[in-house]
């Protein structure tokens, strides 16, 4: 992820070049994104409003590893003497940013990857799209966690730590988030689903398991003009309309 550059001694910005990142993430974008939602700093400081952006990624990136030890996969590369943070600051920086700017950098950078070109991508006319979720993502024991997560009722208790259930709409092939939802895993992934169902254009095949078959998502994803192809549960019983001749049947929704 690093790579040699030659900076000043004094630039502080030096850490936010993460080599092949700012290549997907140039720092205009971010410097925009901070602009736009008044998250810049008033006064340049030792640790500036980029630097803590590419930081956050690379947590993402790394997420397996402490602070310092991913501010030092940020520095690892630089050539210039970079001045020494403590685990405190970089958490002080993260707060200073809050969550706002990345929703707006995601928000900025998701939609479909593929060109209209790329194999793979597309049955007929249709780009065909997916839910994909997770609901086993634990986050840690923290009290705030815990009032906006709650813990998942287990058999002998509660679960050890507050449950993230994560909702995307991907692109198939390339998964490319198009846009995503989370929250308290006690919501099924069905709720989630809804709030993502206004993404859906009328170019796009929606593709999705038996979870997703219930009546208001299905009249949903077509007052959207999308195509679906969604597994159906065993109970379900649609009217057949006609038999077809491969032994399928065209059925009308309830």
């Amino acid at each position: 992820m690093t790579q040699s550059v030659t900076y000043r001694i004094d630039d502080v910005f030096a850490p936010g070049h993460v080599g092949e990142l700012t290549q997907v993430i140039p720092t205009e974008l971010v410097d925009a994104v901070l602009e736009e939602t008044g998250t810049r700093e008033r006064r340049l400081r030792s640790l500036p409003s980029r630097v803590g952006v590419y930081f956050v990624l690379a947590l993402g990136l790394f997420e397996h590893l402490g602070a310092g030890l991913v501010w030092g996969k940020l520095v690892a590369g630089l050539t210039a003497a970079v001045q020494q943070t403590s685990e405190k600051a970089l958490r002080d920086l993260r707060r200073r940013l809050g969550a706002v700017p990345f929703q707006r950098l995601f928000e900025v950078l998701a939609g479909p990857l593929a060109q209209p070109s790329t194999p793979g991508v597309r049955y007929r006319r249709w780009r065909t799209v997916a839910f994909d979720g997770c609901g086993s993502l634990n986050v840690p024991d923290h009290e705030r966690n815990r009032s906006w997560l709650g813990r998942t009722p287990r058999r002998h208790g509660p679960s050890g730590y507050p449950r993230l259930m994560l909702m995307t709409l991907c692109e198939t092939s390339t998964r490319g988030l198009i846009t995503a939802a989370f929250g308290p895993a006690s919501k099924g992934e069905t709720d989630y689903a809804h709030e993502l169902v206004s993404h859906l254009t009328s170019d796009m095949l929606l593709l999705a398991d038996r979870a997703f078959d219930s009546n208001k998502l299905l009249a949903d994803v077509v007052a959207q003009g999308a195509q679906l192809l969604i597994r159906a549960t065993s109970t379900r019983r649609p009217p057949v309309l006609a038999q077809l001749p491969d032994g399928s049947y065209l059925g009308a929704s309830p």
